[in-house]
């Protein structure tokens, strides 16, 4: 390890001789890397409060990669993803024909169908099956990353793209915080993006982004289990003095108990649900803005949570070249405004060209400004339950009733018998309100059962044992 407490001479000596040593295996892992992002990379590693890294991080960026990451940014930023309600994207027909012509899944459903409508949706048993026939024909194979993951179902994926594409995450993300007014400047010498998770067992690693100007792009595990000693982690993140941090509300939810030093730009929260109330307990603790984004990793990031007076969950759409329909559950298009299934078409990567890929996630499209936008939006299929009452009850309904509170987490299953049964996760909500809040939604009568949450990442948030006919 280097001894940071060296003259400085000594220690400029002492990295140029490193950075000689380890060019090979460096340039291996970051072609574009330089110098300053190599000193960096070394003082991530081996920072005495470091966590136990798992994985060795990589940048395996091409040399036109910053150029085009430049190029996808300034679409982001000046071609809103735009098209009106009874109408389509003007590069829709020819990707149609694209992916009928060089993606093998498409491909043997036979001809180009005259309408896109026509087109058969696919889904996410399609690309668990058989990742590698959405790949299409003329892209190339050199280099691509096959990315393993469950996401929030349990369900395994595995997502083909490759290192240059991986890189379109941060124009996403940006636009995600200019969005409140943050910007994200890297450069060199300094920590821009630090990923918080908290599980049991994950991948975390040091990396330095060629794209951010050699910064750090740094994953972490926030569970004890992953640190040398107890105060190292908080000790880690003040001393990384990240401008961004990223998570979900698990682990956003164990950082309101370290004690931080450093005050990051803003908080960008993903992969699940998001409550008002777990937000601004963290824009009080860390007196920056708490952004809200839905992303997928079948498409990266899709939406970031915006104000709107008519709905409490409205997300502004991020991606130009992604088009966005609402389905019912025969596969036909809503009506305006009508919640059904999102389902998109497009993305940003090339080796998983997106036609009719319906998401299981629920949601509205509404238009503001002539923009389209998600509202009411929220994962898997909707849960019907029953009110004491024999009245019907909508799980979204239960989600804005619950909003405000901070919630990290919440599981709500109703028994055949109509018992229901709420399970909370990290939260300080007296047992007292929750119940008023259910109560009032499912009626005085309604039996409510509460228990403590069950290890497990994936429970599903809302079930239902009744039958309705």
């Amino acid at each position: 390890m280097i001894d940071y407490r060296l003259p400085f001479t000594a220690y400029c000596l002492l990295i140029t001789t490193h950075w000689l040593m380890m060019t090979d295996e460096l340039r291996d892992r970051f072609p574009l890397i330089d110098a300053e992002g190599a000193k960096l990379l070394r003082w991530l590693e081996e920072h005495p409060h470091a966590p136990k890294w798992t994985h060795p991080g990589v940048d395996r960026l091409s040399a036109n990669a910053v150029t085009r990451t430049a190029e996808f940014a300034r679409a982001c930023r000046e071609d809103f993803p735009a098209w009106g309600a009874a109408s389509t994207p003007n590069w829709l027909p020819a990707f149609l024909a694209y992916c009928y012509q060089q993606v093998p899944l498409y491909r043997r459903r036979g001809s180009t169908p005259e309408s896109f409508l026509d087109a058969p949706t696919t889904s996410r048993a399609d690309l668990a099956r058989e990742p590698w026939s959405f790949v299409p024909d003329d892209v190339p194979v050199r280099g691509i990353t096959v990315y393993k993951t469950s996401g929030t179902t349990g369900h395994p994926l595995r997502i083909i793209t490759d290192g240059d594409t991986l890189a379109l995450y941060l124009p996403l993300l940006q636009t995600a915080l200019a969005a409140q007014g943050v910007t994200l400047d890297g450069g060199a010498g300094r920590v821009a993006v630090m990923v918080a998770a908290y599980q049991q067992q994950t991948y975390t690693y040091a990396s330095v982004s060629a794209v951010l100007g050699q910064a750090g792009v740094v994953k972490i595990n926030l569970h004890p289990a992953q640190w040398r000693s107890a105060d190292d982690c908080a000790q880690f993140i003040s001393a990384c003095a990240p401008e961004v941090m990223t998570g979900d509300p698990i682990a956003f939810s164990e950082l309101l108990q370290l004690p931080i030093t450093h005050q990051p730009k803003a908080l960008v929260s993903t992969a699940m649900s998001l409550s008002a109330g777990l937000r601004q307990q963290l824009e009080a603790r860390f007196n920056c803005p708490v952004i809200d984004m839905y992303s997928m990793n079948e498409s990266g990031p899709i939406g970031v949570c915006v104000t709107d007076d008519a709905f409490p969950i409205t997300f502004s759409l991020l991606q130009p070249r992604l088009f966005i329909e609402i389905l019912n559950e025969n596969g036909q298009p809503c009506a305006e405004g009508e919640r059904g299934e999102v389902t998109l078409t497009g993305g940003f990567n090339p080796y998983l060209p997106l036609l009719r890929y319906r998401t299981n996630d629920f949601a509205r499209l509404i238009w503001r400004a002539g923009r389209p936008m998600l509202a009411d939006l929220e994962g898997r299929a909707p849960v019907v339950f029953r009110a004491s009452d024999g009245r019907r009850v909508n799980n979204i309904d239960v989600s804005i009733a619950l909003r405000h509170l901070p919630l990290t987490q919440f599981a709500l299953r109703q028994a055949a018998d109509g018992t229901l049964t709420f399970r909370g996760r990290g939260s300080s909500v007296p047992e007292k309100q929750l119940r008023a809040i259910l109560l009032g939604i499912f009626g005085a009568e309604a039996r409510l059962v509460f228990a403590p949450w069950v290890a497990d990442d994936k429970m599903a948030q809302y079930q239902s044992d009744l039958l309705f006919v």
